[in-house]
C-alpha cells in the first residue's frame, strides 16, 4: 500500500497557497500609502519554497492521493519545477516593473501566486473534475492579471476578452468532461484510460477528445484558436505578458500530453492528423502575420502563436520521444520568452511608452548589455545553435521525423527561416546608430534594479544552460516521459495501479 501521507502529493501547491494568503493578509494590514514591494519578495520566496519542495518530491515513491486524484511523479515534479520558476522570475521582474504609486499591489502578487496553484495543480491532476478546478484557479488570475492597467483603455480591453474566450473555451473543455463521463462512467485519467477503447458509443469518445483539443488549444494560444492573444499580450502589463506566455502554456501542454499519450492512445489515428494540421496552421499564420506587425508586443504575440505550432509538431513522435520533446520545448521557450519580455519591461516601460519597433533603434547604444541580451533572445527564438532554441526545435521536428511526419517537420523548418525575417528585423533596429546624440543618451524606461537584474541572470543562464548543456534538462524529459504511461490493463484494481507505480 501507499504509505505517503497525501498532503505531500500536492505539496508545492499547499506552500503557494499559505503564500498567497499570507500576502493578501498583510496587504490587508498596511496602510494605504505603504510599499507593498517586500510583498513582492515574500511571494518570490514562498514560490522558491514551493520550487525545492517539488525538488524534493522526486524522493516520494511514485503514486497517487486523495483517492486517486493527483499523482506525483518525474513527469509531474518536471512541470511543476517549471512552473514554478517561471513565478519566480516574474514576481522578481515586477518588483522594478511595477511603479511604486500602482494600485492593488498587494493582489497582484497574490494573483500570481494563486495563479501558479492552479497550474501546478493541473499538471497533477489524474481526476478531470480536479482538471477542470485548477484550470478555473489558473485561468481567473490570468484574466485579472491581464486587466491590471485599469487606467488605459487597452488593459480593460484585454481582460475583457480574455474572460470572455477563455469562457467558451472552458465550456468546450467542461462539455468534453461531461461527454466522456456519459461513455465511460467514470472521470478518473486512469480508469477512463481502461475502459475508453471498449466503450459502446465511441461516437461520445471521439466528440469528448475533440470538445477537449478545442479548450486546451485555446490556452496554447495555437491556431484557429489565437484571436485573443495580440490583443491581450498588448493589453497587459510585461511582466503578466511574460507569464501568461509560458506559465499556463506549460501546465496546459501538460494536461494535453495525458489526454492523447495517457488517456486517448488508441485513438492516435484521430488526433494526430487534428494536431498535425493545427501545429502546420499555427506556424504560418504565426510566422505571416508577425511579418506585417510594428508594435514588438503583438509581433511577440503572433511569434507565441508559431512557436505553439513547433511544439505541437513534437506530438507526432511516438511514446516517449514526443512526451520528452514536448517537455524540452517547453522549457526551453519558457526561458526564452520570459527573457525577452524582460527585456521589453526595461526598454518599453510600465505603460508601454516605446512600443514599437522603430523605438528599439539604437537601443544597443544607450545600454550595451540591455540590447546585446535582446538580440541574444531573439536569436534563441530563431533557433540559431547554442541557444535553448536550437535545441528545442532540434528535438521537436526530431520526434515529427520519429513519428513518420516528415512533411509536418519539413514545413516547420521553412517557418524557421520565414520567422528569421522579422526577429532580425528587430534585431538590426537594436543594433542600428541613432539618428542623434539625444537617442543615444537616452537612458532605459523602466529603473534596472536588484528584480529584473536577477530575473534577466536566471532567464539568461537557463537559455544558455538548454542550449549549451542540454543533456540535464532533456534527462528529466525522458525520465518524467517514461512515467506518463498509458493505463493498465483492466485486470489491475485502483490500488494495484498505485502499488506498481510505486515499485517503478
Amino acid at each position: 500500500m501507499n504509505s505517503v501521507p497525501d498532503i505531500y502529493r500536492i505539496l508545492p501547491e499547499v506552500i503557494l497557497t499559505i503564500t498567497g494568503v499570507l500576502v493578501m493578509l498583510i496587504d490587508a494590514s498596511l496602510a494605504p500609502l505603504t510599499s507593498r514591494r517586500s510583498l513582492g519578495w515574500l511571494a518570490a520566496l514562498g514560490t522558491g519554497i514551493a520550487y525545492l519542495s517539488s525538488v524534493w518530491q522526486l524522493s516520494l515513491p511514485m503514486g497517487t492521493g486523495f483517492s486517486g486524484t493527483v499523482e506525483t511523479s518525474p513527469f509531474t515534479v518536471f512541470f511543476h519545477v517549471l512552473i514554478c520558476g517561471i513565478v519566480i522570475v516574474t514576481l522578481l521582474l515586477s518588483l522594478d516593473a511595477l511603479p511604486e504609486d500602482s494600485h492593488h499591489q498587494g493582489e497582484y502578487y497574490a494573483l500570481m501566486v494563486f495563479g501558479a496553484v492552479g497550474m501546478c495543480l493541473l499538471t497533477a491532476a489524474t481526476e478531470l473534475l480536479v482538471v477542470f478546478i485548477a484550470l478555473e484557479i489558473s485561468s481567473i488570475s490570468t484574466y485579472i492579471l491581464a486587466g491590471y492597467r485599469k487606467q488605459t483603455g487597452k488593459g480593460p480591453e484585454a481582460a475583457i476578452k480574455y474572460f470572455l474566450l477563455g469562457s467558451f473555451a472552458t465550456a468546450f473543455l467542461l462539455y468534453g468532461i461531461a461527454l466522456v463521463f456519459g461513455a465511460t462512467g467514470t472521470t478518473s485519467i486512469y480508469d477512463i484510460a481502461r475502459s475508453a477503447a471498449n466503450a459502446q458509443n465511441q461516437l461520445l469518445i471521439e466528440g469528448a477528445l475533440a470538445m477537449m483539443l478545442v479548450g486546451i488549444l485555446f490556452k496554447v494560444s495555437a491556431a484557429p484558436f489565437h484571436l485573443w492573444t495580440p490583443d491581450v499580450y498588448e493589453g497587459a502589463p510585461s511582466p503578466v505578458v511574460a507569464l501568461m506566455s509560458t506559465a499556463p502554456k506549460a501546465a496546459a501542454f501538460a494536461f494535453l500530453l495525458r489526454v492523447v499519450y495517457e488517456m486517448f492512445p488508441h485513438l492516435r489515428n484521430i488526433w494526430a492528423p487534428i494536431l498535425w494540421a493545427v501545429a502546420i496552421l499555427s506556424m504560418t499564420v504565426g510566422n505571416l502575420v508577425a511579418l506585417r506587425q510594428q508594435n514588438v508586443k503583438r509581433m511577440l504575440a503572433y511569434s507565441a502563436i508559431a512557436h505553439a505550432g513547433y511544439l505541437l509538431a513534437a506530438f507526432a513522435g511516438y511514446g516517449t520521444t514526443g512526451i520528452a520533446a514536448v517537455a524540452f520545448y517547453t522549457a526551453a521557450y519558457s526561458a526564452m520568452n520570459v527573457g525577452i519580455f524582460a527585456v521589453v519591461t526595461i526598454a518599453g516601460g510600465y505603460s508601454d511608452e516605446r512600443p514599437l519597433i522603430a523605438d528599439y533603434k539604437g537601443l544597443i547604444y544607450r545600454s550595451p548589455l540591455l540590447g546585446s541580451l535582446l538580440i541574444f533572445f531573439l536569436i534563441s527564438l530563431i533557433g540559431i545553435p547554442f541557444t535553448g532554441g536550437f535545441f528545442g526545435k532540434f528535438y521537436s521536428f526530431n520526434a515529427a521525423v520519429g513519428g513518420g511526419a516528415v512533411i509536418l517537420a519539413v514545413i516547420g523548418l521553412l517557418n524557421s527561416g520565414l520567422a528569421a525575417a522579422y526577429y532580425l528585423r528587430l534585431a538590426f533596429a537594436v543594433a542600428q546608430r541613432p539618428d542623434d546624440e539625444a537617442q543615444a543618451s537616452a537612458l532605459p524606461m523602466t529603473r534596472a534594479g536588484l528584480g529584473i537584474i536577477t530575473a534577466l541572470a536566471f532567464a539568461t543562464i537557463a537559455t544558455l544552460a538548454l542550449g549549451i548543456l542540454p543533456g540535464g534538462a532533456l534527462h528529466a524529459a525522458e525520465t518524467g516521459a517514461h512515467t506518463l504511461q498509458p493505463a493498465p490493463s483492466s485486470t489491475e484494481s485502483p490500488a494495484e495501479v498505485t502499488v506498481n507505480q510505486t515499485s517503478r
